[in-house]
C-alpha cells in the first residue's frame, strides 16, 4: 500500500467554505480507492481567538473523520527560529517524531500549497506541485509574484499548459498535464425534473475577499474578480424564462476596504476603466443583480459546509457560471472543479468558454458560450430536452474526469 500524503491550502481555516473542500478531497477520495493510505498535511494560521481557533479545529476534525481520514490528518504552524532555515514547524495535537516518522514513509508528497516551505519538502522522499490555477500559476512565477519551491514533479490542470498552445511561460519546467478529477461514488446521478434554477457557488472577489488584479507593473493590469464576468452578463434573465440564482460569497452591506477595491493590485498599478456597473459597494451590487432578475443567496448560508454544498448542487437544475478575465486572456480551457460536481450529479452546465479545448464538449450536457444570446439559447436547448441532457452531463463527469484514472495517472507518473 502506498503511503501518499496530500498538502492542500486553507481548508481548516475557512470552514464555511463546503465547495473548497471538495476540491481536495476529491483527489483525496482518489487515492484511498486506488489502494493508497492518505495522510493530510496543512498550514493552520491561527486567527488569534483560542474560542475561534478550537471551534474551527472541532468542525475540521468531524470533516476529515467523516471522510475517512480520522487519525490521518497533521496540521502544523510556523514559528519564528534561530536555526538555519530560520523557521520552525510546531505540530498540533502530534509530536515532530510522530509527524516526521508518517513523512518518511510516504512514497510521494501531492502538494497544492503554493508556499509551502523547502525545509518541510526536503522531509519528503517525492514531492510533486499540483496546479490547479492554471495560466495564473505560471504568470505569478514569470512575473516575480510568487516564488515556487522546487518539486520533483509539475502536474498542472491546465489543457494548454508546457504546450505551444499556452498564452504564457511554462516558467521552465516540465509540466505534465491532467485533468481535474470528481469522485463519482460520493458524487451519484440525481435526476431532478422538478428542480427550478440553474444555480452557481462563487466568491464574488478574489484573493480570500480583498479583490484581485492580474499586473506585471508594467503593459498588464485588468481586474480579475468574478464580479467582472457576471456583471457583464448581468442583462441574461431578460433574456430567457429559465430561473437563475447566484450563491455568492458577499457581504450584506459594504464591509471594511470595499471603497479601495478599485485601487488594489499586486503592484498598486492603475487600475484600468470598466464597462460594467461601477462599483458602490457589495449591498448595491446584489440590488442591480435582482434588479434584472438574478435571485441572489449567500453562499456560506447555501453552500457551507461540505454536505450542503452538495445538496445546494444535487437540488439545483442545472448550472450557470461565468469564470474569472484571466482563464479567457490565458486561454487555458479552464473548467472548474464545481462545475465537475454538476456534472457527476447529472446537472446540465452553460458555462463560460475559456478557450479551444481537445475534449470538453460543447452543445450535450455542456454548453460553452461566449456572447449572452449563446447563453441564453443553451437553456433553452438544455429546457427543451431536460432529460437527455442530464444523462449527458454524466456521461461526460464518467468519461472524463474520474477521480481514480487521474490519480492514477499522477502516481504512475510519480512513483516510476
Amino acid at each position: 500500500m502506498s503511503v501518499v500524503v496530500i498538502s492542500p491550502s486553507n481548508v481548516a481555516t475557512f470552514p464555511e467554505g463546503g465547495g473548497h473542500f471538495w476540491v481536495y478531497m476529491q483527489y483525496v477520495q482518489g487515492l484511498r480507492q486506488l489502494g493508497c493510505e492518505v495522510y493530510w498535511l496543512e498550514h493552520f494560521q491561527s486567527s488569534g481567538d483560542r474560542e475561534q481557533d478550537a471551534l474551527m479545529l472541532s468542525t475540521f476534525y468531524k470533516r476529515m473523520e467523516r471522510y475517512g481520514l480520522d487519525g490521518k490528518v497533521i496540521l502544523y504552524s510556523i514559528q519564528d527560529s534561530k536555526s538555519d532555515n530560520g523557521i520552525e514547524h510546531e505540530y498540533i495535537g502530534l509530536c515532530r517524531s510522530e509527524a516526521e516518522t508518517i513523512f518518511q514513509q510516504a512514497e510521494l508528497l501531492l502538494n497544492f500549497y503554493y508556499k509551502i516551505h523547502p525545509a518541510l519538502l526536503s522531509c519528503f522522499r517525492r514531492t510533486a506541485l499540483v496546479d490547479i490555477d492554471p495560466g495564473l500559476l505560471q504568470f505569478w512565477i514569470t512575473v516575480g509574484q510568487l516564488v515556487v519551491p522546487p518539486h520533483d514533479y509539475y502536474f498542472s490542470t491546465g489543457e494548454t499548459v508546457g504546450t505551444p498552445n499556452a498564452k504564457f511561460s511554462d516558467c521552465g519546467l516540465t509540466w505534465t498535464r491532467i485533468r481535474p478529477p470528481v469522485c463519482l461514488e460520493l458524487w451519484p446521478y440525481v435526476y431532478a425534473p422538478n428542480g427550478e434554477a440553474f444555480t452557481t457557488v462563487s466568491g464574488w472577489w478574489g484573493n480570500d475577499g480583498k479583490g484581485e488584479w492580474i499586473t506585471d507593473g508594467q503593459d498588464i493590469c485588468y481586474e480579475n474578480n468574478k464580479r467582472v464576468t457576471f456583471m457583464e452578463f448581468v442583462e441574461l434573465p431578460r433574456l430567457t424564462d429559465q430561473v437563475l440564482e447566484l450563491a455568492l460569497a458577499l457581504g450584506e452591506g459594504d464591509v471594511e476596504g470595499d471603497s479601495t477595491r478599485q485601487e488594489q493590485s499586486w503592484q498598486a498599478a492603475k487600475p484600468v476603466p470598466l464597462n460594467v456597473t461601477d462599483y458602490k459597494g457589495d449591498a448595491e451590487d446584489q440590488a442591480v443583480l435582482k434588479s434584472y432578475g438574478w435571485r441572489v443567496r449567500h453562499a456560506y448560508q447555501v453552500a457551507g459546509s461540505p454536505e450542503s454544498y452538495q445538496s445546494y448542487i444535487q437540488n439545483s437544475r442545472g448550472e450557470f457560471s461565468c469564470a474569472k478575465p484571466s482563464c479567457m486572456w490565458f486561454q487555458n480551457a479552464w473548467i472548474s472543479d464545481r462545475t465537475l460536481c454538476y456534472l457527476a450529479s447529472g446537472k446540465p452546465v452553460v458555462v463560460q468558454d475559456t478557450g479551444p479545448s481537445s475534449y470538453l464538449p460543447n452543445g450535450e450536457g455542456m454548453f460553452r458560450f461566449s456572447t449572452l444570446s449563446e447563453a441564453a439559447t443553451a437553456l433553452a436547448t438544455i429546457n427543451a430536452n431536460y432529460e437527455k441532457h442530464c444523462r449527458a452531463a454524466r456521461e461526460i463527469a464518467e468519461t472524463y474526469f474520474e477521480a481514480k484514472p487521474t490519480l492514477e495517472h499522477i502516481l504512475n507518473s510519480a512513483l516510476k
